[in-house]
Protein backbone atom coordinates (compact mmCIF):
# COMPACT_ATOMS: atom_id res chain seq x y z
CA UNK A 1 0.00 0.00 0.00
CA UNK A 2 1.06 3.73 -0.36
CA UNK A 3 1.23 5.34 2.25
CA UNK A 4 1.34 9.09 2.70
CA UNK A 5 2.36 11.03 6.20
CA UNK A 6 2.12 14.67 6.67
CA UNK A 7 4.35 15.66 9.52
CA UNK A 8 8.25 13.69 9.99
CA UNK A 9 7.94 14.66 13.49
CA UNK A 10 8.59 12.26 16.42
CA UNK A 11 5.47 10.29 15.92
CA UNK A 12 5.38 10.49 11.69
CA UNK A 13 8.75 9.62 12.17
CA UNK A 14 7.74 6.40 14.71
CA UNK A 15 4.85 5.09 12.52
CA UNK A 16 6.47 6.19 9.05
CA UNK A 17 9.23 3.64 10.31
CA UNK A 18 7.19 0.80 11.13
CA UNK A 19 4.75 1.25 8.20
CA UNK A 20 7.74 1.24 5.56
CA UNK A 21 8.26 -2.70 6.40
CA UNK A 22 5.83 -3.60 4.39
CA UNK A 23 4.52 -0.63 2.29
CA UNK A 24 5.44 2.74 0.28
CA UNK A 25 5.69 4.99 2.46
CA UNK A 26 6.42 8.64 1.37
CA UNK A 27 6.22 11.50 3.96
CA UNK A 28 5.68 15.16 3.75
CA UNK A 29 8.07 17.87 5.76
CA UNK A 30 8.62 21.63 5.56
CA UNK A 31 12.11 21.55 7.20
CA UNK A 32 14.86 20.69 4.35
CA UNK A 33 17.38 18.76 6.83
CA UNK A 34 14.81 16.64 7.76
CA UNK A 35 13.77 15.87 4.39
CA UNK A 36 17.37 15.42 3.55
CA UNK A 37 18.36 13.28 6.41
CA UNK A 38 15.53 10.71 5.34
CA UNK A 39 16.79 10.38 1.97
CA UNK A 40 19.81 9.66 2.47
CA UNK A 41 19.87 7.51 5.96
CA UNK A 42 15.68 6.54 6.30
CA UNK A 43 14.24 6.87 8.81
CA UNK A 44 15.59 5.35 11.94
CA UNK A 45 13.48 4.06 15.22
CA UNK A 46 15.39 2.88 18.26
CA UNK A 47 18.81 2.77 16.23
CA UNK A 48 17.20 0.60 13.03
CA UNK A 49 17.12 2.46 9.88
CA UNK A 50 14.81 1.58 7.32
CA UNK A 51 14.55 3.38 3.44
CA UNK A 52 11.42 5.71 3.02
CA UNK A 53 10.88 9.00 0.81
CA UNK A 54 10.75 12.58 2.04
CA UNK A 55 9.43 15.56 -0.20
CA UNK A 56 8.41 18.96 0.64
CA UNK A 57 5.69 18.76 -2.42
CA UNK A 58 2.21 18.06 -1.18
CA UNK A 59 1.92 16.57 -5.56
CA UNK A 60 3.91 13.44 -4.71
CA UNK A 61 1.22 12.29 -1.58
CA UNK A 62 -1.85 12.68 -4.26
CA UNK A 63 -1.74 9.26 -5.09
CA UNK A 64 -1.55 7.51 -1.66
CA UNK A 65 -4.33 4.69 -0.49
CA UNK A 66 -3.92 6.40 3.11
CA UNK A 67 -2.87 9.59 4.47
CA UNK A 68 -1.96 9.85 8.13
CA UNK A 69 -1.88 13.54 9.41
CA UNK A 70 1.11 14.44 12.14
CA UNK A 71 1.23 17.71 12.23
CA UNK A 72 -0.15 19.94 15.35
CA UNK A 73 -3.17 20.98 15.53
CA UNK A 74 -2.40 24.62 14.55
CA UNK A 75 -0.90 23.66 11.56
CA UNK A 76 -3.72 21.31 10.26
CA UNK A 77 -5.55 23.82 7.65
CA UNK A 78 -2.37 24.56 6.19
CA UNK A 79 -0.95 21.44 6.00
CA UNK A 80 -3.85 19.81 3.70
CA UNK A 81 -4.84 22.85 1.95
CA UNK A 82 -3.12 21.72 -0.89
CA UNK A 83 -4.47 18.27 -0.89
CA UNK A 84 -8.24 19.84 -1.79
CA UNK A 85 -9.51 17.93 -4.39
CA UNK A 86 -6.39 16.08 -5.28
CA UNK A 87 -7.05 13.13 -3.31
CA UNK A 88 -9.25 10.12 -4.28
CA UNK A 89 -12.41 9.48 -2.15
CA UNK A 90 -11.29 6.37 -1.64
CA UNK A 91 -8.34 7.56 0.40
CA UNK A 92 -8.18 7.04 3.91
CA UNK A 93 -6.87 9.55 6.39
CA UNK A 94 -6.04 9.06 9.58
CA UNK A 95 -5.67 11.45 12.22
CA UNK A 96 -3.84 10.83 15.77
CA UNK A 97 -3.49 14.57 16.39
CA UNK A 98 -3.69 16.03 20.18
CA UNK A 99 -6.72 17.49 21.27
CA UNK A 100 -10.32 18.62 19.79
CA UNK A 101 -11.22 20.22 16.41
CA UNK A 102 -8.80 18.38 14.33
CA UNK A 103 -11.67 16.42 12.58
CA UNK A 104 -13.76 19.69 11.77
CA UNK A 105 -10.44 21.27 10.56
CA UNK A 106 -9.66 18.42 7.97
CA UNK A 107 -12.96 18.57 6.93
CA UNK A 108 -12.58 21.95 6.56
CA UNK A 109 -9.82 21.07 4.35
CA UNK A 110 -11.05 18.65 2.25
CA UNK A 111 -14.90 18.25 2.56
CA UNK A 112 -17.52 16.40 4.91
CA UNK A 113 -17.81 13.46 2.76
CA UNK A 114 -14.15 12.17 2.96
CA UNK A 115 -12.97 8.92 4.48
CA UNK A 116 -12.04 10.51 7.72
CA UNK A 117 -10.73 7.92 10.43
CA UNK A 118 -10.04 9.71 13.97
CA UNK A 119 -7.79 7.85 16.74
CA UNK A 120 -6.27 8.55 19.72
CA UNK A 121 -2.86 6.88 20.51
CA UNK A 122 -0.06 6.42 23.83
CA UNK A 123 2.52 5.79 21.71
CA UNK A 124 5.72 8.02 22.65
CA UNK A 125 8.65 8.75 20.45
CA UNK A 126 11.66 10.73 21.93
CA UNK A 127 13.49 12.69 19.36
CA UNK A 128 17.23 11.81 19.08
CA UNK A 129 17.96 13.79 15.36
CA UNK A 130 15.83 14.56 12.24
CA UNK A 131 13.91 11.26 11.71
CA UNK A 132 15.52 9.59 14.55
CA UNK A 133 13.66 8.41 17.61
CA UNK A 134 13.81 6.31 20.70
CA UNK A 135 10.43 4.45 21.20
CA UNK A 136 9.47 5.27 24.84
CA UNK A 137 7.40 2.06 25.89
CA UNK A 138 4.62 0.14 23.59
CA UNK A 139 1.33 2.04 23.38
CA UNK A 140 -1.78 1.78 22.47
CA UNK A 141 -4.06 3.17 18.83
CA UNK A 142 -7.62 3.34 19.30
CA UNK A 143 -9.61 3.93 15.56
CA UNK A 144 -12.84 5.72 15.21
CA UNK A 145 -15.46 6.76 12.13
CA UNK A 146 -15.65 10.45 11.29
CA UNK A 147 -16.69 9.89 8.00
CA UNK A 148 -14.64 6.63 6.98
CA UNK A 149 -16.95 3.10 6.80
CA UNK A 150 -16.17 0.38 9.39
CA UNK A 151 -14.46 -1.68 6.73
CA UNK A 152 -12.18 1.19 6.01
CA UNK A 153 -11.52 1.63 9.97
CA UNK A 154 -10.87 -2.19 10.05
CA UNK A 155 -8.17 -1.68 7.15
CA UNK A 156 -6.53 0.82 9.19
CA UNK A 157 -6.82 -1.05 12.35
CA UNK A 158 -4.87 -4.10 10.37
CA UNK A 159 -2.01 -1.99 8.84
CA UNK A 160 -1.08 -0.77 12.01
CA UNK A 161 -1.32 -3.92 13.84
CA UNK A 162 0.76 -5.72 11.18
CA UNK A 163 3.11 -2.95 11.61
CA UNK A 164 4.12 -3.51 15.00
CA UNK A 165 1.53 -1.30 17.10
CA UNK A 166 -1.14 -2.27 19.41
CA UNK A 167 -4.39 -1.29 17.87
CA UNK A 168 -8.21 -1.75 17.93
CA UNK A 169 -11.52 -0.26 16.42
CA UNK A 170 -14.31 1.26 18.62
CA UNK A 171 -17.54 2.10 17.92
CA UNK A 172 -17.83 5.26 19.43
CA UNK A 173 -14.52 6.67 19.28
CA UNK A 174 -15.49 10.32 21.75
CA UNK A 175 -14.46 7.93 24.99
CA UNK A 176 -10.59 7.70 24.00
CA UNK A 177 -10.79 10.93 22.41
CA UNK A 178 -11.69 12.82 25.89
CA UNK A 179 -9.37 9.98 27.85
CA UNK A 180 -6.35 11.72 25.81
CA UNK A 181 -8.20 14.96 26.01
CA UNK A 182 -7.60 15.10 29.94
CA UNK A 183 -4.43 13.26 29.92
CA UNK A 184 -3.01 16.42 27.73
CA UNK A 185 -5.06 19.08 29.31
CA UNK A 186 -3.51 17.96 32.80
CA UNK A 187 -0.05 16.92 32.07
CA UNK A 188 1.15 19.64 28.95
CA UNK A 189 0.65 22.86 30.28
CA UNK A 190 1.91 22.21 33.42
CA UNK A 191 5.43 20.64 32.60
CA UNK A 192 5.26 23.38 29.90
CA UNK A 193 4.95 26.70 32.14
CA UNK A 194 7.23 25.20 34.73
CA UNK A 195 9.73 24.25 31.68
CA UNK A 196 10.41 20.96 32.94
CA UNK A 197 9.64 17.25 31.38
CA UNK A 198 6.26 15.82 32.23
CA UNK A 199 7.64 13.97 35.73
CA UNK A 200 7.77 17.07 37.22
CA UNK A 201 3.71 16.15 37.50
CA UNK A 202 4.69 13.69 39.86
CA UNK A 203 7.91 14.60 41.51
CA UNK A 204 6.51 18.20 42.37
CA UNK A 205 3.91 18.60 44.82
CA UNK A 206 2.29 21.71 43.71
CA UNK A 207 2.84 20.62 40.02
CA UNK A 208 0.84 17.42 41.05
CA UNK A 209 -1.89 19.11 43.02
CA UNK A 210 -2.49 21.77 39.49
CA UNK A 211 -2.16 18.58 37.34
CA UNK A 212 -5.04 16.80 39.37
CA UNK A 213 -7.60 19.68 39.64
CA UNK A 214 -7.09 20.03 35.60
CA UNK A 215 -8.02 16.47 35.24
CA UNK A 216 -10.67 16.39 37.33
CA UNK A 217 -12.04 19.21 36.34
CA UNK A 218 -11.93 18.11 32.48
CA UNK A 219 -13.34 14.72 33.21
CA UNK A 220 -16.51 16.85 35.48
CA UNK A 221 -16.94 18.22 31.68
CA UNK A 222 -17.23 15.23 29.83
CA UNK A 223 -19.23 13.44 32.62
CA UNK A 224 -21.57 16.22 31.61
CA UNK A 225 -21.58 15.84 27.80
CA UNK A 226 -22.33 11.93 29.07
CA UNK A 227 -19.30 10.80 27.26
CA UNK A 228 -18.21 7.68 29.29
CA UNK A 229 -14.73 8.03 29.58
CA UNK A 230 -12.54 4.38 29.49
CA UNK A 231 -10.89 4.72 33.22
CA UNK A 232 -13.13 5.53 36.43
CA UNK A 233 -10.45 7.55 38.39
CA UNK A 234 -8.82 10.27 35.79
CA UNK A 235 -6.02 11.45 37.84
CA UNK A 236 -4.88 7.41 38.18
CA UNK A 237 -4.84 7.15 34.73
CA UNK A 238 -2.92 10.87 34.20
CA UNK A 239 -0.35 9.31 36.76
CA UNK A 240 0.25 6.29 34.52
CA UNK A 241 0.68 8.39 31.32
CA UNK A 242 3.51 10.29 33.08
CA UNK A 243 5.42 7.49 34.16
CA UNK A 244 5.54 6.62 30.72
CA UNK A 245 6.44 9.76 29.49
CA UNK A 246 8.18 11.10 32.86
CA UNK A 247 11.36 12.28 30.74
CA UNK A 248 9.61 13.76 27.60
CA UNK A 249 9.09 16.73 26.89
CA UNK A 250 6.15 17.61 25.43
CA UNK A 251 5.09 19.60 22.66
CA UNK A 252 3.75 22.62 24.34
CA UNK A 253 6.88 22.76 26.17
CA UNK A 254 8.61 22.56 22.60
CA UNK A 255 6.62 25.23 21.10
CA UNK A 256 7.14 27.39 23.87
CA UNK A 257 10.44 27.18 23.66
CA UNK A 258 10.58 27.21 19.88
CA UNK A 259 8.38 31.09 20.24
CA UNK A 260 6.19 29.53 18.07
CA UNK A 261 1.85 28.82 18.95
CA UNK A 262 1.13 25.88 21.00
CA UNK A 263 -1.96 23.21 20.77
CA UNK A 264 -3.16 24.95 24.04
CA UNK A 265 -6.76 26.24 22.37
CA UNK A 266 -7.18 22.34 20.68
CA UNK A 267 -6.64 20.84 24.78
CA UNK A 268 -7.27 22.97 27.80
CA UNK A 269 -9.02 25.60 25.51
CA UNK A 270 -11.32 23.11 24.10
CA UNK A 271 -12.09 21.84 27.62
CA UNK A 272 -13.52 24.86 28.43
CA UNK A 273 -15.13 25.92 25.33
CA UNK A 274 -17.09 22.16 26.44
CA UNK A 275 -17.73 23.13 29.54
CA UNK A 276 -19.25 26.19 28.43
CA UNK A 277 -21.62 24.38 26.45
CA UNK A 278 -22.33 22.12 29.28
CA UNK A 279 -22.74 24.84 31.78
CA UNK A 280 -19.81 22.99 33.59
CA UNK A 281 -17.01 25.64 35.23
CA UNK A 282 -13.46 25.21 34.19
CA UNK A 283 -11.37 27.85 36.14
CA UNK A 284 -8.06 25.56 36.15
CA UNK A 285 -8.49 24.89 32.47
CA UNK A 286 -9.14 28.45 31.48
CA UNK A 287 -6.31 29.81 33.69
CA UNK A 288 -4.09 27.47 32.58
CA UNK A 289 -5.27 28.25 28.53
CA UNK A 290 -4.67 31.78 29.63
CA UNK A 291 -0.67 31.41 31.12
CA UNK A 292 -0.04 29.44 28.22
CA UNK A 293 -1.16 31.86 26.20
CA UNK A 294 0.65 34.73 27.90
CA UNK A 295 3.88 32.67 27.48
CA UNK A 296 3.14 32.80 24.01
CA UNK A 297 2.92 36.36 23.38
CA UNK A 298 5.92 37.25 25.90
CA UNK A 299 8.47 34.25 24.26
CA UNK A 300 7.46 35.37 20.87
CA UNK A 301 7.91 38.90 21.61
CA UNK A 302 11.72 38.00 22.77
CA UNK A 303 12.51 35.33 20.43
CA UNK A 304 15.43 36.59 17.90
CA UNK A 305 14.52 37.93 14.46
CA UNK A 306 15.88 34.86 12.41
CA UNK A 307 17.59 31.99 13.21
CA UNK A 308 16.60 27.92 12.84
CA UNK A 309 14.27 26.17 15.15
CA UNK A 310 15.03 22.72 16.60
CA UNK A 311 13.94 19.78 14.03
CA UNK A 312 11.55 17.39 15.77
CA UNK A 313 9.50 17.25 18.59
CA UNK A 314 8.95 16.05 21.85
CA UNK A 315 5.42 14.48 22.27
CA UNK A 316 3.53 13.27 25.46
CA UNK A 317 1.84 10.49 23.88
CA UNK A 318 2.77 11.85 21.53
Amino acid sequence: MKIGIVGAGALGALFGQRLSAANEVVLLERKRDVVDVIREHGLRVDGEARPARATSEPRELYGVQALFVFVRATDTLRALRPFVSELSPATAIISLQNGLGNEEAIKTSLGGTISLVIGATTESALTVGPADVRRIGDGTTVLGSAGASPEVVNRVVRLLTEAGFRASAAYDIRPHLWGKLIANAAINPVAALLDRPNGVVLTNEHAGDVARSLAQEAATVANAMRIPLPFTDPWSYVRTIVEQTAELDNSMLYDLRAGVPTEVDFINGAVAAAGRRAAVPTPYNETLAALVKARETTRAASRPPSGPLAAGTLLPED
